[in-house]
């Protein structure tokens, strides 16, 4: 990346933050708090968590709905189609999900160094507990046992997932 186009992500980012900090310090003020320093900056980890997530969770959800659909006209796995369809999306929308949440939300501290490989490894046992377990056993019952569409079922699954992740990123897979 050039210098100018880090600069100026830098100074988006940056009004981005101001704004976000003005909100929640007018928030705080409101119940009469102050908003510390540490409290902004896990506020601001969860939003970027949040980010790499849409991505991930959009990227996640058009593999599955592609492979679905490949499995669907070529006849593949009639039975199965669907929870096979999840776990190629799963596979890979986690190796995305790593790369951004460990370049960008879950930073190594200057000075200090990371496992990549430790930190894959747990990054896809977290997942593998709410991403794969958890969201097949959920979309079995959605699709199977409370007839909700396929297509619809993984999306169902966020509410559940989401913050599950982030607490297990934040506090096992990614900490130092």
């Amino acid at each position: 990346m050039t210098e100018k186009k880090q600069e100026l992500k830098q100074r988006i980012w940056g009004i981005f933050s101001y704004i976000i900090y003005v909100i929640l310090n007018g928030l705080f003020r409101i119940v009469h708090r102050e908003l510390k320093k540490e409290q902004f900056d896990a506020f601001m980890q969860f939003v970027k968590f949040g980010l790499v997530g849409v991505t991930n969770t959009i990227l996640s959800y058009v593999l599955y709905v592609v492979s679905l659909l490949l499995f669907r006209k070529s006849g593949w796995l009639k039975k199965y189609d669907y929870l096979v369809a999840q776990i190629i999306a799963f596979v890979i929308s986690v190796a995305w999900s790593f790369y951004w949440n460990n370049r960008v939300v879950f930073t190594v501290e200057d000075g200090k160094k990371r496992s990549i490989w430790k930190a894959l490894i747990k990054t896809y046992i977290s997942y593998s507990f709410t991403g794969l377990f958890l969201s097949s056993v959920l979309l079995y019952m959605w699709v199977s046992v409370l007839h909700i569409s396929e297509f619809f079922g993984p999306i169902i699954n966020l509410v559940i997932s989401v913050p599950v992740n982030f607490l297990i990123n934040k506090y096992w897979a990614f900490r130092s």
